[in-house]
């Protein structure tokens, strides 16, 4: 059975960092993407950052230049580098894999809280 997990949230003061993992149970083939996705209370989720089997990345304006998503596939996780972390990233971060039958797979998620 196929598991992802995060961990790394927590709270932080604004202008802070934070690395996020998410590590993977189990084996999974044929994926197209991984990444992560977000949600603030009263929101809807939104993208935040996308990892492509190939190594390509992409990024919410909101975060670019500031976030940054790699793998350790020896680990089977995925990292979220968050740094400069403003009030408006507070949200629970959700990580995700997708595979190319569009079948994907999500862990609970991690609250992130930057206090301003």
């Amino acid at each position: 059975q196929v598991q992802l997990v995060e961990s790394g949230g927590g709270l932080v003061q604004a202008g802070g960092s934070l690395r996020l993992s998410c590590t993977t149970s189990g084996i999974i083939f044929n994926i197209n993407t991984r990444g992560w996705y977000r949600q603030a209370p009263g929101k809807e989720r939104e993208l935040v950052a996308i990892l492509t089997n190939s190594g390509g990345t992409n990024y919410a304006d909101s975060v670019k230049g500031r976030f940054t998503i790699s793998r350790d596939n020896a680990k089977s996780t995925v990292y979220l580098q968050m740094n400069s972390l403003k009030s408006e990233d507070t949200a629970v971060y959700y990580c995700y894999i997708r595979r190319y039958s569009a079948d994907e797979y999500w862990g609970p998620g991690t609250q992130v809280t930057v206090s301003s």
